[in-house]
């Protein structure tokens, strides 16, 4: 069965930097593509990045672009967010979600498997 375990969120000040991590088991990194969403309170989840599973592509939302970088470390069956000059606008809870195969995907919808979530929230 797969699991993916979430880590690394906090509160954190307006412009510092977070790295989130996402724990897999169950499945061979590295095959499929990997993801991370987020969704604020009151508002629907949304698409931030996205990599294939071997990471050679990788696919950002706009709002995160040039800010945020998502990157795997098959050794360590993990998958990383990292967020810099954090924005309010970024709080939220993220996911790391996983797809059943190789290609990224922006869809929620067209993910299989997702983690439980894990708070991030930036003050201004």
């Amino acid at each position: 069965q797969v699991q993916l375990v979430e880590s690394g969120g906090g509160v954190v000040q307006a412009g510092a930097s977070l790295r989130l991590s996402c724990a897999a088991s169950g499945r061979t990194f590295g095959t499929y593509a990997m993801g991370w969403f987020r969704q604020a309170t009151g508002k629907e989840r949304e698409f931030v990045a996205s990599m294939t599973g071997s990471g050679e592509s990788t696919a950002y939302a706009e709002s995160v672009k040039g800010r945020f970088t998502i990157s795997g470390d098959n050794a360590k069956n993990t998958v990383y967010l990292q967020m810099s000059s954090l924005k309010p606008d970024d709080t939220g809870v993220y996911y790391c979600a996983s797809r059943r195969i190789y290609y990224i995907s922006t869809n929620a919808g067209q993910y299989d498997y997702w983690g439980q979530g894990t708070q991030v929230t930036v003050s201004s």
